[in-house]
């Protein structure tokens, strides 16, 4: 989640319709410098059958299976542990001693059973490994999610730069949707600079769902705070276009209350500019590239 907060500085430019004077510059910041990625599914379904070459007793075995799904489902990664089915990709765990260590392995295959990559895990004492507690296993799984992870991140890149029809290789199609929650011409005024400013960096804007890549949601609060001023809170939601969030860019400001019951005007339009690159970001980042490094080769 990006924030951006930033108070009582003066706007440059007079809101619409407004005197100028103190206002405060709404939402100035840098939301898109460390856009959060969330993990993006390399299958529909990961498979993690319980392992077999691994020197454990069939219940630590089962244990260490369910450790692993459980953490890599916290990172979205949508693991279960059962057989593998003819359209299921596959996490098949084992064991490889050396000397007085154990070191697991972990290795990613395709539907057909043909290895994509693997992960090793830290090094056990046998005699740790042999004992094969609950605790174990859980440190075991723990240690281990990410760098599962980052093996399927690699595959899916791979996969996708090989495909000429993927998000790799073309502009992401994005439906911007209107926004709610904003007093006056918020929804308006944000759902249309929001819009211009994202097709500017790249994605193609959409304004209906089919054949969309990703949808942007954007919602706004203000909440009435001590000393006539009010809190406003805007969040930018990137979601897949089956409803999955992605990213979540959100900012924050405290404005003298009634500022923006009527006109938001060069308002919308710096809060849509910060906002844009978060959310662009964020869709770079599950199109499987590097925002610095598009940003470099856009030079």
């Amino acid at each position: 989640m990006i924030v951006s907060r930033l108070f009582r500085l003066v706007l440059p430019v007079c809101l619409a319709l407004s005197a100028c004077g103190d206002l405060p510059e709404p939402f100035i910041g840098n939301p898109g410098a460390t856009a959060r990625r969330l993990a993006q599914p390399l299958t529909p379904l990961l498979a993690v059958p319980p392992g077999s070459d691994t020197m454990l007793p069939d219940a630590a075995n089962q244990d260490l299976a369910v450790q692993i799904a459980t953490a890599l489902q916290a990172t979205e990664v949508p693991a279960i542990v059962r057989a593998p089915q003819p359209t299921d990709w596959r996490l098949i765990t084992r064991a490889q001693r050396d000397g007085g260590v154990v070191k697991p392995i972990f290795s990613v295959q395709d539907p057909q059973g043909k290895e994509q990559g693997t992960a090793e895990g830290e090094p056990i004492p046998l005699d740790l490994w042999a004992g094969a507690s609950p605790a174990l296993m859980q440190q075991v799984a723990g240690e281990a999610a990410p760098r599962i992870g980052a093996v399927l991140t690699s595959i899916r890149i791979a996969h996708d730069k090989a495909d000429p029809g993927s998000l790799y290789n073309r502009p992401a199609r994005v439906l911007v949707a209107d926004v709610t929650g904003a007093p006056g011409d918020g929804n308006q005024a944000l759902t249309q600079q929001m819009r211009a400013r994202l097709a500017v960096l790249g994605p193609v804007v959409l304004t209906t769902a089919a054949g969309a890549d990703f949808k942007v949601e954007g919602d706004v609060r203000v909440v009435p705070i001590p000393g006539r001023k009010e809190r406003v809170e805007i969040q930018w939601s990137v979601k897949t276009a089956s409803g999955g969030e992605r990213g979540r860019v959100v900012q924050l400001n405290e404005i003298p209350a009634g500022t923006l019951d009527h006109y938001w005007g060069d308002v919308a339009v710096v809060v849509a500019t910060e906002a844009s690159n978060g959310v662009n970001d964020v869709i770079i980042r599950q199109s499987g590239k590097d925002p610095n490094a598009v940003r470099e080769s856009a030079k």
